[in-house]
């Protein structure tokens, strides 16, 4: 369990455009900026932040790490999916969708957000 999920990004005015839709897509609000330049999305009593690396580098993907986010409807997942593809996100393995697997049913619709990083909207079914 986390407390929250912080990302990196070498851009972050085109992360706020990419973030801010997709949350406003599953009725979030924008990012709230920071003192340190870092933006803070809250959904479902959980934290995800985007900042420029604090190190000065530039910012990487996540080597196979994938961000989920709880929907609480398919079409809650399908909107947020939409959303992150026509402000910049790329659609990634299969078509938003059902998979079975292990002990329950999942619907998934997987992203790459302009930096890289893998996203994923879920909803248990």
């Amino acid at each position: 369990m986390y407390s929250h999920m912080m990302v990196g990004s070498n851009d972050i005015d085109r992360s706020k455009k990419f973030y801010d839709a997709t949350f406003a897509a599953i009725g979030g609000n924008p990012g709230i900026t920071d003192d340190k330049g870092r933006l803070i999305y809250m959904h479902n009593g959980g934290l995800f932040l985007v900042t420029q690396p604090i190190d000065g580098e530039g910012a990487t993907p996540g080597n196979g790490m994938t961000i989920g986010f709880a929907m609480d409807t398919t079409e809650q997942a399908d909107a947020w999916h939409a959303a992150g593809v026509a402000n910049g996100g790329k659609a990634i393995e299969d078509p938003p969708g059902v998979r079975e697997g292990g002990a329950m049913s999942l619907y998934l619709a997987y992203l790459r957000d302009p930096d890289g990083n893998k996203l994923c909207a879920l909803k248990r079914m």
